[in-house]
């Protein structure tokens, strides 16, 4: 029988010292200890699987669809059992605390971010992350949800200051928070990085003591994000309780005393904060058990059925016109397919902290040669350049040569010099690759340097691209071919190999030998991110011109000529779609070469599939061209597997868009309001003039031909009908819910699913609020001719309604309603009338 922890006794045990101490972290993942007191806990990112304590590389893990995958589903019991799942992967890497979900608003196609959080609809990412959390809790591991709140953007996300109505807060922005802290409880609430009207949410009372605490009385651990504490006193006095990572840089015994002494804060505001410290170690039984294993790489074949499941499930039929999809294996018997494009790349997940070191991951290549064998022959071709960067110099790359460090062994020599002498204080051999992305604890403060011996594996011009965080400087031979001319203009962006970084050439003899040093010193100064301050850290990469210069389009458009099909592989790498950065263009990267290419395919073949794997919107100027388009999203570790299930017809699609697609960036609600403008003082200013009419709230309300494919649309390979909605009032009392009942009948000759969707809107529309609104979800699969009557929904009767500011309060106004039966947002296939007799009011 477990033993309870009296925490009211371990608090008081405590000096002031010590309890300030527990309200920051160790380290960058773990809590403090208070040695005899109170044991530490370690936390883990992120959405789409526990990475680990590394940032980069580290403990393999298993690698999870996004979110946007996920959301796809719309399967409830799908992303329960991804939620158990990540348990397991937490677990595994000693963790017990878990840096996910991520349930912010898609507010425009080019959040950065938006492939790690779930849709554009706060009803769809309340319910799936609710999912999620009760099923990573269900195993004793807490769910932090994130970034509380408002987000939906990556430019000076540490800056930005977001001005937005309570209204559009509430039934928008804190909705999907609200439904799952209400829902699932989970045990964390992570802070956001941005201002919401004028003050930075680590610190901001209505979001932390008037929404969290207050109207939503929820009791769990407030924790900051990642080098997001922006205060001493206001953060704790809003109820901020862990500044993360640590070492502290806000929380020093000293100053927080010395803000108590000068009444900026209290020691019962300490306390108070430490008490919630203490009480989320309770819940985890880290007193009971305060080890911390070692990671473990534990790779479950349950695991990777999971994941082939939830991608082949989340894939979007956009586009199958005459029927051209599937490609069974004797549809293509004895045909030839070019194979085109980002085939060869598994696109398992976007960039930044929702990156982890897969067990594996395999390509669509690799998988379609293993779905169709012999029975088609396949032709593959790259077809475009889309590297962001250049990669850095391996110690031993065929195509590009070899190095040898200092000690004549394979690999680059990385010292450690003192910044005032340049004499190395810390040497390290055998390192793989000129790339540090951060420096570790023994390199703070100090210079870095990258020195070996370069081999060139072919004569002539050379590319080369170097950044560094700090400082850079290259010499060849002595020579100093680049300086960079100052610290790095775009830290997040050099932390997520997101940089746009400028190319110098250089001309290489094959099999002479260079001494390359590149070299960097520690930053200072950084804004907003400031534990990268004194962190030295540089990259150089390199290509020979054949390759760069390479005409891959005319390659790709001679194969495809000679083919029977064209399957195109595009979309974003993780340099493309990252935390950091928000998309650099609505076009796919880059420099139009993806559309280019596609579009030249098209043009000499009529059977052109396309498989876009992002995680959002994109432009789509060869749409038309095309007879086939798949939206693959990040699939995880499986993800090649997916889409060969899908392609081949293994599994029948059956995933809906959990955002609007519009046709052109010029036509997303938030257009001229994203990423925002600077005021005087250079602080990045944005408003949220639509208000609540985010996606397809927006879309209801403006011309058709602004959406490219609406909110909910998906396409299946076989048919369903949908129909005989009926709406009655439930819950007892005046009733506060509404049960639906749906039939659903699989009218084709395949298996499959089909998403019931059901949204709600007043008979007479009114101005100031949206047409309608998703009340309502479920998935619903059938075989071949099976037919479902009456399948339960239930709709929250305040979901009818809207947030009156003036009052404070949910309110349904008094008179009818529709509740539509849809194929997406756009499509009405049913509806019935209720009615409400009298106004009906909710506290928020």
């Amino acid at each position: 029988m477990a033993v309870k922890t009296d925490i009211e006794a371990v608090l008081q045990s405590l000096t002031l010292e010590e309890k300030i101490s527990l309200l920051a972290g160790a380290n960058f993942w773990e809590t403090v200890e208070v040695p005899g007191k109170v044991p530490s806990v370690k936390t883990s990112d992120g959405p789409n699987g526990a990475r680990g304590a590394d940032f980069s590389g580290g403990t393999p893990a298993a690698c999870f669809p996004a979110a946007s995958c996920v959301a796809a589903t719309f399967d409830t019991a799908a992303a329960y059992k991804v939620g158990e799942a990540l348990a397991d992967e937490t677990h595994s890497k000693g963790a017990r605390c878990l840096l996910a979900p991520t349930v912010c608003i898609h507010r425009h196609p080019l959040g950065g971010r938006n492939f790690e959080s779930f849709s554009e609809d706060p009803l769809l990412a309340g319910k799936l992350s609710s999912q999620v959390i009760q099923g990573v809790q269900s195993k004793g591991v807490a769910a932090t949800i994130k970034h509380f709140a408002a987000n939906e953007q990556e430019t000076d996300r540490f800056t930005v200051n977001e001005t937005v109505s309570e209204r559009a807060l509430r039934e928008i922005y804190l909705r999907p928070f609200e439904i799952a802290i209400k829902e699932a409880k989970p045990w964390a609430v992570m802070t956001a990085y941005n201002h919401v009207n004028g003050t930075h949410c680590d610190s901001n009372d209505f979001l932390l003591k008037q929404v969290l605490r207050g109207d939503w009385a929820w009791d769990g651990l407030v924790m900051s994000d990642w080098g997001g504490t922006n205060s001493t006193a206001a953060a704790i006095n809003s109820g901020l309780d862990l500044e993360m990572p640590g070492p502290t840089r806000l929380r020093k015994p000293e100053d927080v005393i010395a803000a108590i002494k000068a009444g900026k804060t209290s020691e019962a505001a300490v306390e108070e904060r430490a008490r919630r410290v203490l009480k989320f170690l309770d819940i985890l039984k880290v007193f009971e058990d305060p080890e911390t294993p070692p990671e473990q790489a534990i790779d479950k074949p349950e695991v990777r059925s999971l994941i082939r499941e939830t991608a082949g499930h989340g894939a979007v039929l956009l586009k199958n016109d005459h029927g051209i999809l599937p490609l069974s294996k004797d549809k293509v018997k004895g045909k030839k397919i070019a194979v085109l494009g980002l085939a060869k790349t598994a696109l398992a997940h976007g960039g930044g902290s929702a990156s982890v070191n897969a067990h594996y991951k395999i390509t669509p290549w690799d998988a379609l040669q293993s779905a169709l064998g012999d029975s088609a022959e396949l032709s593959f071709s790259p077809a475009f350049h889309t590297q962001r960067l250049l990669s850095p110099i391996a110690k031993d790359d065929p195509a590009v040569g070899s190095v040898t460090g200092l000690d004549g062994k394979p690999g680059w020599t990385m010292e450690w010099r003192n910044v005032k002498t340049n004499e190395a204080e810390d040497t390290t051999h055998g390192v793989s690759e000129s790339n540090l992305l951060l420096a570790p604890d023994k390199g703070v403060g100090k210079m870095v340097a990258f020195v070996g011996d370069f081999t060139p594996a072919e004569s002539g011009v050379h590319y080369l691209g170097c950044t560094g965080l700090g400082s850079a400087l290259v010499h060849i031979d002595e020579e100093l071919v680049f300086d960079q001319g100052g610290p790095c203009k775009d830290a997040m962006g050099f932390l997520f190999g997101a940089l746009k970084e400028d190319e110098f050439t250089r001309d290489f003899e094959a099999g002479k030998t260079y001494r390359i040093c590149i070299e960097s010193n520690p930053p200072s100064g950084i804004k907003g991110l400031e534990l990268l301050n004194d962190r030295a850290a540089v990259r150089l990469g390199l290509q020979p011109a054949s390759a760069h210069d390479r005409d891959l389009t005319s390659e790709a458009v001679a194969a495809a000529r000679d083919a029977d099909y064209a399957l195109i592989f595009t979309g974003h790498d993780p340099k493309w779609e990252t935390e950091g950065q928000d998309q650099a263009s609505f076009h796919l990267p880059r420099a139009g070469s993806q559309d280019a290419l596609v579009a030249a395919v098209a043009a000499v073949n009529s059977n052109v599939v396309v498989v876009n794997s992002t995680g959002v919107a994109v432009a789509l100027p060869w749409l038309e061209q095309v007879s086939g388009l798949v939206q693959a999203w990040f699939g995880g570790q499986e993800c090649g597997n997916a889409i060969a299930d899908v392609i081949t017809g293994a599994v029948t699609p059956e995933g809906n868009l959990p955002f609007s697609w519009p046709r052109q960036i010029e036509d997303a609600p938030a257009h001229g309001n994203f990423p925002g403008e600077y005021d005087a003082q250079g602080q990045l200013q944005v408003e949220y003039k639509e208000g609540v009419f985010v996606g397809y709230r927006h879309y209801d309300r403006v011309d058709a031909s602004k959406l490219r494919f609406p909110f909910g649309f998906g396409l299946s390979y076989t048919t369903f009908d949908v129909g005989n909605l009926s709406a009655s009032r439930t819950g007892g009392g005046g009733g506060d819910a509404f049960a639906l009942s749906v039939d659903v009948a699989n009218t084709g000759n395949l298996a499959g699913g089909v998403l019931v969707q059901v949204y709600a809107g007043p008979v007479t529309p009114r101005e100031d609020c949206p047409v309608k609104q998703l009340v309502a979800f479920q998935k619903v699969r059938l075989g071949a001719g099976e037919k479902k009557a009456g399948v339960q929904l239930t709709a929250s009767a305040r979901d009818l309604g809207y947030f009156d500011e003036g009052r404070g309060k949910w309110v349904v106004p008094k008179g009818k309603y529709r509740f539509i039966l849809a194929r997406s947002a756009a499509e009405e296939v049913g509806s019935v009338e209720v009615e409400v007799a009298e106004e009906l009011v909710y506290a928020p």
